[in-house]
């Protein structure tokens, strides 16, 4: 089994971009729909809740709220941040989720009780609002909507918590959280599980977790020690229940 640390992620993507011409919008559209598509056949369940912060884990969000409701679920956003301040590739994905009319509430500011009253009805909640390159403890508004979600979750028996890439919190290559920290009933991650995930600690927030493909060429793969369906197919890889 092949474990990434943060630098050989952030290799992957560079290869594929600058190397291969393969525009990095293309990777996170990638992504998103087969994080979406693995989430559709998890659970049963057809209703939720997009936790989006401002970096490219954002963009995915935004990615997945599309494929998610054109798999018929019910879909809404809340951000962690204007959506002004987004930019690049999130930016783009957000703003056509926007125009699609897919809701986006906006909650920069807002504390833990009107994050989880925006929650409403959801069965199933999707933390994107940090990324492998995040490190320290989650700050400010993404402190708040990680306490939120984590609030929303114990709320309501049967809701489920689906981390994209990693839980928001936990770093990528020590599996360590240096604060609040989000608890996934699973984890999508992208191309290859993280080299913080083998620590004892970063189990129990893990939950079930499913490895799934961005697109990036195989030989791209194939240097970084990665190959198969689990890097380079769309579908995932799932692995045992880690808690």
């Amino acid at each position: 089994m092949k474990y990434l640390s943060r630098d050989e992620v952030r290799s992957i993507d560079r290869r594929a971009i600058e190397e291969f011409g393969l525009p990095g919008i293309a990777l996170m559209e990638n992504a998103g729909r087969s994080a979406a598509e693995e989430l559709h056949t998890f659970t049963p369940h057809r209703h939720a809740a997009i936790f989006c912060g401002k970096g490219n884990n954002g963009g995915d969000g935004y990615v997945i709220a599309r494929h998610l409701e054109l798999l018929g679920w019910r879909v809404h956003v809340l951000s962690a941040v204007p959506l002004e301040d987004l930019s690049g590739d999130a930016a783009i994905n957000a703003n056509v989720t926007r125009r699609a009319g897919i809701p986006i509430n906006c909650l920069s500011g807002a504390d833990v009780p009107a994050w989880c009253s925006r929650v409403g009805t959801a069965t199933v909640l999707i933390d994107a609002l940090l990324g492998t390159g995040a490190s320290g403890p989650p700050r400010d508004g993404i402190a708040t909507a990680i306490e939120a979600l984590n609030t929303s979750r114990r709320a309501q028996e049967g809701r489920m918590v689906c981390a994209i890439d990693l839980p928001s919190g936990l770093d990528c290559d020590t599996g360590l959280a240096a604060g609040v920290c989000v608890q996934a009933d699973l984890t999508v991650t992208f191309v290859a599980p993280k080299q913080g995930f083998q620590e004892p600690a970063a189990i129990p927030v893990l939950g079930h977790l499913a490895v799934v493909g961005i697109g990036a060429p195989a030989c791209v793969l194939a240097a970084a020690g990665v190959g198969g369906r689990t890097g380079a197919g769309r579908h995932a890889t799932k692995y045992p229940q880690q808690v």
